[in-house]
This record gives C-alpha cells, structure tokens and sequence, in this order.
C-alpha cells in the first residue's frame, strides 16, 4: 500500500491534474471558452465573460503567462488591445467538448 506522500507525488505527475491546477478556474475556463469563437478586444471579453475588470485582467495574465492565450495591442489611437488562443489554448476544445456532453450526461442527475 502506498503512503499519502507517494500519493501526492503520483497525483502531481498525473497529466489531468497538472492541466486543472493551469486551467481549472471558473475564470480561466470562461475565458478559454469565450476565445473560442476567436480575437476578442478586452472590453468585448469583459462582456462575454460576464466578469469584472480586474478578475478578467489577472485571469487573462495568468494564461498569458502560461501559453495559452495571446495579446496583441495595436497602437492606433485610441490603443486597442486584442486577446485571442494560442494553438496551446485552442487544443483545448476537444477536451471542453468532451467536458461538455459528460456536463450534459451527468449534471442533471443532482
């Protein structure tokens, strides 16, 4: 039998937790799902995503950070800040599908 720390250890290593420890959020999942249907500027991810300003920028932070999304600002005047995936973030749909009719299968039942 296996001790709780060699439990922790086969846990970190495990490819699902590892990518829900990176996207897991309430957060970080919306904004993947919104960018979805494609380049978004910051105000129009804000409505989408139904989220504050502040919480939407530290989430959009986050996951540039981590290669899954991308930000390009466009120097015109007025400046305009565009957010869209990366092809990390956009691999992600299969598994969001596949998240969704499990959500669709299962979700009801509670």
């Amino acid at each position: 039998m296996s001790s709780d720390a060699d439990l922790d250890g086969t846990c970190r290593e495990c490819p699902v937790v590892r990518t829900l420890e990176q996207i897991g959020s309430r957060w970080r999942m919306t904004v993947i799902r919104v960018l979805r249907e494609g380049e978004l500027r910051f105000n129009e991810l804000k409505r989408a995503a139904d989220a504050n300003s502040q919480t939407l920028s530290r989430v959009l932070d986050d996951l540039e950070e981590k290669g899954y999304v991308r930000r390009r600002v466009e120097e015109e005047s007025p400046v305009a800040v565009y957010y869209s995936l990366t092809q990390k973030g956009a691999e992600l749909h299969a598994a969001f599908d596949e998240i969704h009719e499990w959500g669709l299968k299962w979700m009801d039942e509670d």
